[in-house]
C-alpha cells in the first residue's frame, strides 16, 4: 500500500454513482452468519439489517445507519475459500462480464439481479484473483467512507503487476502509476486522476494456500486496540502491526479465515 487514499465521502455519506472501475462495495461469504456478525460487530461496531437473498441468507453491515459491507452465508455443501471480495462499479455488468471472458478471465456467478439494489457478477482475473462487478440501481455501494469501521483501500496481491494490469486496464480504462523501484513491484490504479486501488506483485512470496487475491483494508481508530479485540473474538494476526507511510497496518484473519488488513490513519 503505497498511495494516499482518497475517501469518497470523508466523515459522511456518499451516494454518487461511481465511475466504472471504482471499488464500490465489499462482500464476505461465510459458513456461520450469526457468529460472523458477532465478530465484526465487536471489531467495527457494525449493526446488521437483512439484505437481498438471491445468494441465500445475506445481511447488510451498517455503521450509523449507512451500509459499509455485505455478509452472506454459504450453502452447507459449498466448500469455498472464505474471503473478502471487492466489487468494481460497472454501467453494464453483462458487457463487463463478457469482456472478462474475452480477456482470459472467468465469470463464476451471474450476472444476476440482487433484488432492486443492483445487478452483479463474480469473476476471476487470468491469475485467479476473485472480484465482483456491480451495476447499481437503488444501491450505489458503500454508504460512508473515511471513518473507522469502513473500507479504506483495496489492493490486488498477485505474482506480478504487468500481465494482470493489462487485464484490468482493458476492463475499466485505469491509468497506472508504477512505483519506480528495482525490488518493489507496485502499481496504483487511477480513475479521473484519483487513486482507487493498487496491484502488488510479490512473486514467490505469494501465499501458496491463497494464490492471487484482493486485499481489503479497513480503517480503525486505534490499531493496537482493534487487534486486541480481534484476538479476543477469535481472530488471528497474520502480519504484525507496523508503521507505513499511510498509517499503522496489520494483516489479520477472522475466525473463519477471511484475510483482511487493518489500518490506522496517521492524521
Amino acid at each position: 500500500m503505497t498511495e494516499a487514499r482518497v475517501p469518497a465521502g470523508r466523515n459522511g455519506p456518499t451516494h454518487a454513482r461511481r465511475t466504472p472501475g471504482t471499488p464500490c462495495r465489499v462482500s464476505l461469504m461465510v459458513h456461520g452468519l450469526t457468529a460472523t456478525q458477532d465478530f465484526y460487530g465487536a471489531l467495527f461496531g457494525w449493526e446488521f439489517a437483512p439484505g437481498p437473498r438471491q445468494l441465500g441468507p445475506y445481511v447488510r453491515a451498517l455503521l450509523d445507519g449507512q451500509e459499509v459491507a455485505g455478509i452472506g452465508e454459504l450453502p452447507p455443501d459449498r466448500h469455498l475459500t472464505v474471503a473478502w471480495t471487492p466489487y468494481l462499479a460497472s454501467e453494464d455488468v453483462d458487457a463487463t462480464a463478457e469482456t472478462v471472458r474475452l480477456c482470459g478471465g472467468t465469470v463464476g456467478v451471474g450476472p444476476l439481479d440482487a433484488a432492486e439494489a443492483g445487478r452483479l457478477a463474480l469473476a476471476s482475473d487470468p491469475a485467479g484473483a476473485v472480484f465482483g462487478i456491480w451495476q447499481a440501481t437503488a444501491h450505489t455501494g458503500t454508504g460512508v467512507t473515511g471513518v473507522p469501521g469502513t473500507p479504506a483501500w483495496n489492493e490486488l496481491v498477485t505474482y506480478d503487476s504487468t500481465g494482470v494490469g493489462k487485464f484490468y486496464r482493458t476492463l475499466f480504462g485505469y491509468e497506472e502509476e508504477p512505483v519506480v523501484s528495482a525490488d518493489f513491484d507496485y502499481v496504483t490504479l487511477h480513475l479521473d486522476g484519483s487513486p482507487v486501488a493498487g496491484i502488488h506483485g510479490v512473486g514467490n512470496a505469494l501465499p501458496r494456500d491463497r494464490g492471487p487475491h484482493w486485499m481489503t483494508y479497513f480503517e480503525v481508530a486505534d490499531l493496537d486496540a482493534s487487534v486486541a479485540v480481534l484476538t479476543e473474538q477469535g481472530g488471528r494476526v497474520l502480519g504484525q502491526a507496523h508503521d507505513s507511510a499511510h498509517g499503522r497496518v496489520a494483516t489479520v484473519a477472522d475466525p473463519e479465515g477471511a484475510v483482511f488488513s487493518l489500518i490506522q490513519d496517521p492524521h
